[in-house]
């Protein structure tokens, strides 16, 4: 499988999906650590991806996305945006409902 096949894998398997720098226990940038602290202040259930050690999905995500940065937040296999627009989601009280919205999604499939 390719690298594009597996970004697709893996937003397929999972509702929620944030492509970082680390891990959500240990970010390894600090845009990737204020990602996810906004979805957990949501109460997201995430897949986290880190893009530190699968050098394949770093290098084609961004190509895949339309997205040069990182981290990137995809809901339901659509492209949310990076840090600036998760923060200013969860300000606006737009990132929860999405949240909510696609968890109450997968829950009921």
């Amino acid at each position: 499988m390719d690298a594009l096949q597996r970004i697709r894998a893996l937003l397929d398997a999972h509702p929620i999906v944030l492509f970082m720098k680390g891990t959500p226990q240990f970010p390894m940038c600090g845009f990737s650590a204020r990602a996810v602290q906004c979805l957990k202040n949501v109460g997201a259930s995430f897949h986290a991806v880190d893009v530190l050690a699968d050098p394949e999905i770093r290098a084609n995500l961004p190509q895949y996305a339309n997205w040069k940065t990182f981290p990137q937040l995809f809901v339901h296999g659509e492209l949310i945006g990076g840090c600036d627009i998760v923060a200013d989601l969860e300000a606006s009280g737009e990132l929860k409902r999405i949240v909510d919205e696609a968890q109450a999604q997968a829950g009921a499939a």
